[in-house]
């Protein structure tokens, strides 16, 4: 072995355990990941990278999985902060009795912040490290999750009736567009557009949702027949 044959490297993972990606299905075992900043160089046997990278660090993890980050595909993260309000009921007493007035009287960029700060770090100790997120104030969501270093969808809510974040569609879906103008070129940041659902979206800002994705590429994202009255407004 020469220096020549010898790979440096930031970081190196010892795995008991490794759930890859590619190939799909298996488990391999003595692994280790070798990162140099965000990327992964190699998965290899632990033997080989003893003869052929060097590290700054080395983590022995011998009595764990290692795996690719988990991905939370939907959720409100702020309302973290609302935990134990109201639980347990329909949906839509749970949101005209208590959500709603709750969030009218209480969310604002500070809580979005404070809560959505709580929830990144209740995923990334239970292992998820993506994040789909829809609610007001999306701005301070999408700054908190860069800030974090976390991959984050962040759509844009729209809805038919003013909120905390606008007034109406109108304001809305201009402060969406200027969510997605500022971000849709991050690493991290993937913005979106999230209509809240069919019965608080009529069909016109419906629509200009759909030509905003199209002019832009966003993705949308929405509720959609959750429960039996949804279908029957819908």
């Amino acid at each position: 072995m020469t220096a020549e044959t010898i790979t440096a490297a930031d970081t190196r993972i010892n795995a008991r355990w490794l759930i890859p990606v590619e190939p799909f299905g298996v488990v391999l075992e003595h692994q280790a990941v070798i990162l140099q900043g965000s990327r992964i160089l190699a998965i290899v046997p632990q033997a080989e990278a003893d003869q052929s990278y060097r590290t700054r660090e080395t983590l022995d993890l011998n009595q764990h999985v290692v795996l690719p980050g988990l991905i939370n595909l939907h959720g409100h993260t702020a309302m973290s902060l609302f935990r134990g309000l109201a639980d347990d009921l329909p949906l839509m007493t749970w949101l005209n009795d208590h959500i709603w007035p709750a969030e009218g009287k209480f969310v604002s960029e500070q809580f979005v912040a404070d809560g959505t700060r709580l929830a990144m770090a209740e995923m990334l100790r239970t292992g998820t490290t993506t994040f789909s997120d829809m609610y007001f104030f999306p701005e301070v969501t999408a700054q908190a999750a860069h800030d974090t270093g976390m991959r984050a969808q962040i759509c844009f809510p729209l809805m038919d009736m003013p909120t905390v974040w606008g007034s109406g569609p109108e304001e809305y879906l201009r402060k969406g567009a200027d969510l997605i103008e500022q971000w849709q070129r991050d690493d991290y940041i993937m913005p979106a557009i999230g209509p809240h659902a069919p019965y608080t979206v009529s069909d016109g800002p419906l629509g200009a949702a759909v030509e905003l994705a199209q002019q832009t590429g966003a993705a949308i994202q929405l509720h959609l027949h959750e429960t039996a009255f949804e279908v029957a407004e819908a």
